[in-house]
């Protein structure tokens, strides 16, 4: 994300995020469906920050609920960085009011 100007933190899981400073920074969030203790799905829809969810094992309600919560991507792997960056690009552009 750093080599095409995005500035990009790490965590490990979406608790130590909740607990980082960087919550209140967070202009969009990459986040796993399949995450220990806390989904992707289910911390998108506690923030409502906007949203690209990823994951290796996709399925229909996993993508429905994903949507109906408002995240904006799901992306199934493997994907390839287009794919990742045409997902960030429609989330900035939805969040900047492009058409």
């Amino acid at each position: 994300m750093r080599s095409v100007g995005f500035a990009a933190e790490v965590f490990s899981s979406a608790e130590e995020f909740l607990r980082s400073a960087e919550l209140s920074r967070t202009g969009f969030l990459i986040a796993d469906v399949n995450m220990p203790n806390m989904s992707g799905i289910r911390l998108h829809e506690n923030l409502a920050i906007p949203t690209v969810l990823i994951t290796a094992y996709p399925s229909d309600h996993d993508r429905t609920r994903a949507l109906q919560a408002g995240v904006l991507s799901y992306l199934t792997k493997p994907f390839d960085e287009h794919d990742l960056l045409s997902a960030i690009r429609s989330v900035l552009d939805q969040e900047n009011g492009a058409p």
